[in-house]
């Protein structure tokens, strides 16, 4: 195990091992190489996790709104995980955080695995699995920063985004022959055990660093010496305020200060661009198409967005990475705006993969941004603030855009929402322009 003591805080910040740049770069930075490993890993394992259960809640209730009401749990609280406990990641060591609530999961994973358990006990084992995903997330995303200095912070992004997309379609694909091979409870063993690979390599490949913070006298404290008083309501009240004094600290870290007030609302409005993804299948029916054709659709925004991760980190010069928010903005609204006007599904593949380049080239300029403009002390609480706005604008994208598709066409929706994304970008300007040197419309 590689134990060394660090601060976290960038006292002892590895200096950029690859000035002249390339993919070897980040990979040169051995704590990046384990995180990496570790989040492909997991990744990949969530996806077998995801067909696992869809086709487990579907084979002991025969519904198919449950089996889709389960794969949804996959996702939503991890809104709220973000949010509430993402300050984690700057009051506990981020890397022994990783460990932790990898195990954790594991464990969940294996409770779901055993059979007798009914549906509600299933669901609620799975909200705590995706709850503690968010601590993860921003302990992750807050030591990256830490591990990667100047350009290759972008580079590092852009590889990890490539890579969890080729985890996602590799777990989805090979998600199926596991439940066909060991049935949907085996399969979610397997996720189990890649948690534990994740823990495992963290343990031994990541350097040990202290809080990015100590609690220090603080509310947190004060509330402390109040619960030790007499009386279970005010100690359940003293330490309840505290914790939710610490879970909402995040949101002035990103809204008291204007470049990462900018950032984060630029990358939230980019959470509408995952709309072509979810009405797919319905925009291959509407034109005639088979299966076949839903899957090319399905396939184009990822294609667009690995090939976009790399021309930002590899093609974009570092200075115009920023400066260039607002046209990569335009440029991923643009083409869904165009999709009414598409004549067949081979433009409408096309379209897609640009906006899907465009969307993420802009999300990760802005996000690398907001991490170079936010303290090692407060990055955790304001990455899962970050998060948490992003989780929650895709989910209003899908539930919004399904409605409009549902009264007029998928067309029709995906092309409301291009126009109302060149609108939002263009209205950025000001605001962009406000947020100081690095974040230039």
């Amino acid at each position: 195990m590689v134990e060394r003591g660090g601060s976290g805080t960038g006292g002892d910040e590895p200096r950029d091992p690859d000035p002249a740049g390339g993919v070897r770069g980040p990979f040169s930075v051995p704590d990046f190489r384990v995180l990496w490993t570790a989040e492909v890993l997991s990744v990949a394992g969530d996806q077998v996790a995801r067909v696992a259960l869809t086709v487990l809640v579907l084979s002991e209730t025969g519904s198919v709104a449950w089996s889709a009401g389960v794969y949804a749990l996959t996702f939503l609280p991890a809104l709220l995980g973000g949010l509430l406990l993402g300050h984690l990641a700057d009051r506990w060591p981020r890397r022994r955080l990783l460990i932790g609530t990898d195990l954790a999961r594991a464990g969940l994973v294996v409770a779901m695995a055993v059979p007798g358990p009914g549906l509600p006990v299933l669901g609620a084992l799975l909200v705590l699995v995706v709850l503690l995903g968010g601590p993860h997330t921003a302990a992750r995303s807050a030591l990256l920063p830490d591990l990667l200095s100047g350009d290759l912070l972008a580079r590092g992004l852009a590889l990890r985004q490539v890579s969890v997309q080729v985890a996602q379609v590799a777990g989805f694909a090979g998600g199926g022959l596991l439940v066909a091979t060991l049935t949907p409870r085996g399969a979610l063993l397997v996720d189990a055990a890649t948690f534990v690979g994740s823990a495992v390599l963290v343990a031994l490949g990541v350097r040990s660093r202290h809080a990015a913070v100590a609690a220090g006298p603080s509310a947190a404290t004060a509330a402390d010496a109040a619960a030790s008083e007499p009386g279970s309501a005010m100690r359940w009240a003293a330490r309840s305020g505290a914790w939710w004094r610490s879970a909402l600290a995040g949101l002035p870290v990103v809204f008291g200060h204007p470049r990462r007030r900018s950032l984060a609302l630029m990358a939230w409005m980019l959470g509408i661009f995952v709309l072509p993804e979810a009405l797919a299948a319905a925009y291959a029916v509407a034109i005639g198409a088979g299966p076949a054709a839903t899957g090319l659709l399905m396939a184009a925004d990822p294609a667009g967005s690995a090939v976009g991760a790399l021309v930002v980190a590899y093609v974009l010069p570092a200075r115009l990475r920023e400066r260039g928010l607002v046209p990569l903005a335009v440029g991923a609204a643009l083409p869904l705006a165009l999709t009414p006007l598409a004549a067949g599904l081979w433009q409408a593949v096309a379209l897609w993969a640009v906006s899907g380049a465009c969307a993420t080239a802009c999300l990760i300029a802005a996000q690398s941004g907001f991490a170079r403009a936010t303290p090692s002390a407060v990055r955790g609480s304001a990455v899962g603030v970050a998060a948490s706005g992003l989780v929650a604008t895709q989910g209003v994208a899908v539930f919004a855009g399904g409605i409009l598709a549902e009264w007029t066409a998928p067309a029709t929706a995906l092309g409301v929402f291009g126009a109302v994304g060149i609108v939002l970008a263009l209205g950025a300007v000001r605001m962009l322009r406000s947020a100081g040197p690095g974040v230039v419309a």
